[in-house]
């Protein structure tokens, strides 16, 4: 019963083309409200020059008038100042006007403001047809036809798109006055060419409450290889891919999904290119910020093989701590190379050498880890490897080729 309600108020708000729009006309008729500046204030009258257009003229309001209007806005009316002038009888180049007639109309003078200045403004949608939607703009009922709807959808059948057009009844959506007939109560805004500007603008108030530096919850929105867009509730940050956590990431739906709340740390804001830079690892502990405290030199460790250099191999000993193994720290026969004895992605026993915690720098060996060590160490793995069976365990025998 409401939607059937709401579906006739639109049908009689629409009875005109909603799609067309009235070009302002110059000639000035009976009943039109219209602005003026005050020339002069006597007892008898106040005498102004109309404001319309391409149009001048000059229109006289009898003291009689002025005096119905409240006090405070009699004050207003003072020799340079504009005011609202309802035409009562039009003549050759002298109109005569009505100051209170116009004020009684204030909302319609307000929305004819609207339509030259081009405002945006929000609406309460309260109805809609197959034709559009019925929006309260100053307690005055406006149409918003389809073709002034952005993002309509395309290829959409009769159904479908009532149920888009239902869907903005109770919500507020920005618009523009197009056009304006008081004498006929008739309002017509467009959603469509307000629609970009106001998310341009609202994009600019979201960009100027961020601060840099302070923590926000998000939802992630889009993965991309290069990093995570997040939705801060009015607008879009980015966190790169090498902000996500301190080691190395090769895709970030290895840590988060879409849909997922994070929290994410402001690094960066560009209001120029609109754009906001976020980070998820500066929130986490600095790993080498506590490496002294849990590794020292010549402690046995366990470490993934992360690459392969020309020079050595870079070892990781947990997520965002990496150590060099050099050449020289690899067991190896003369004839061998060093990807003979070892492998991306391998995981072995590792002996520290030393820590250089302020230039994040660790030196490794694997040439000095003993034999026995060895054993001991494949000993206690190998139940839980059995179980796992997602690493690869590497033995001494594995590297030098003999048996222990």
């Amino acid at each position: 019963m409401q939607e059937q309600e709401q579906e006739i108020q639109a049908e009689d708000i629409s009875s005109a083309d909603e799609s067309a729009e009235v070009q302002a006309s110059i000639q000035v008729q009976r009943g039109d409200i219209l602005f003026a500046q005050v020339d002069s204030v006597d007892d008898e009258q106040v005498t102004a020059q109309i404001q319309h257009d391409e149009f001048t003229g000059t229109v006289v309001i009898p003291s009689h008038d002025l005096a119905k209007a409240d006090q405070d806005r009699r004050d207003l009316v003072i020799s340079g100042a504009v005011i609202p002038v309802y035409i009562t009888e039009t003549g050759t180049d002298t109109y005569k006007g009505s100051y209170h007639q116009a004020l009684s109309n204030e909302n319609w003078l307000r929305v004819q403001a609207l339509k030259e200045s081009g405002e945006i403004q929000l609406c309460k949608v309260v109805g809609y047809s197959t034709r559009g939607l019925v929006a309260m703009l100053d307690e005055l009922r406006g149409f918003v036809p389809v073709v002034q709807m952005a993002n309509v959808p395309r290829r959409a059948n009769p159904n479908q798109m009532r149920e888009w057009l239902g869907s903005f009844v109770g919500q507020s959506i920005p618009v523009r006055v197009v056009d304006v007939d008081r004498r006929r109560r008739r309002l017509i805004l467009s959603h469509r060419r307000a629609y970009s500007a106001w998310r341009e603008q609202e994009k600019l108030e979201f960009l100027k409450s961020l601060k840099v530096g302070e923590v926000r919850a998000g939802r992630v929105r889009q993965l991309r290889e290069f990093g995570v867009f997040v939705d801060l509730g009015g607008g879009d940050g980015l966190v790169h891919i090498s902000e996500l956590a301190w080691h190395r990431v090769k895709h970030p739906k290895e840590l988060v999904r879409i849909g997922e709340r994070i929290r994410v740390k402001i690094l960066r804001v560009d209001m120029q290119r609109k754009r906001v830079a976020l980070s998820v690892k500066r929130l986490l502990p600095e790993p080498w910020e506590q490496v002294d405290q849990k590794y020292h030199g010549n402690q046995l460790v366990e470490g993934i093989i992360k690459r392969l250099a020309p020079f050595g191999a870079f070892v990781e000993i947990e997520p965002g701590i990496e150590g060099l193994v050099h050449l020289t720290e690899i067991p190896m026969a003369r004839d061998q190379e060093m990807s003979d004895v070892i492998a991306e992605g391998q995981v072995h026993l590792i002996r520290i050498l030393s820590i250089d915690s302020r230039d994040k720098r660790m030196r490794l060996s694997l040439r000095r880890v003993s034999a026995e060590e060895q054993s001991e160490w494949m000993f206690s793995r190998a139940e839980s490897q059995s179980k796992e069976g997602t690493e690869e365990i590497i033995g001494l025998e594995d590297i030098t080729g003999e048996e222990e």
